[in-house]
């Protein structure tokens, strides 16, 4: 498996994580009948449980960008170095930005999340 889908996979599971972090705060704010019910008026998270909930949407709103370039990366023989580095950069940019975004730091938040679209941008680059 080349390092882009190694990546790629790695992205999904970290995904699954944020689901399973974000469930568990909201299972503490709501409790669990709450989140098995319909969630009609269900209140927002706050604290730590809304950051994980945040962080992982922006993950489900970038994760279809990464796993399209990545694909088309692969299918189109352009995968190379660069790719690799630009998957790389995502994956570990997206780590540390659930991280930061947990513990409630802002503008690192802001310039990790900026990592992570350079590798988005470094894959690009190779397709086009």
């Amino acid at each position: 498996m080349t390092q882009d889908l190694t990546m790629l996979t790695w992205s999904v599971a970290l995904t699954v994580v944020q689901m399973i972090i974000a469930a568990i705060g909201a299972n503490g704010q709501v409790g669990l009948v709450t989140l098995a019910g319909n969630r009609d008026g269900v209140p927002d998270a706050t604290g730590w449980a809304g950051r994980a909930q945040r962080a992982h949407a922006n993950m489900l709103e970038n994760l279809p960008l990464f796993a399209a370039l990545v694909l088309t990366a692969q299918v189109s023989s352009h995968a190379n170095a660069m790719t690799a580095l630009g998957a790389q950069l995502f994956f570990w940019a997206r780590l540390v930005y659930a991280i930061v975004y947990l513990a409630g730091i802002p503008w690192l938040r802001t310039l990790v999340w900026a990592v992570s679209v350079i590798g988005l941008v470094l894959i690009f680059l190779q397709i086009v």
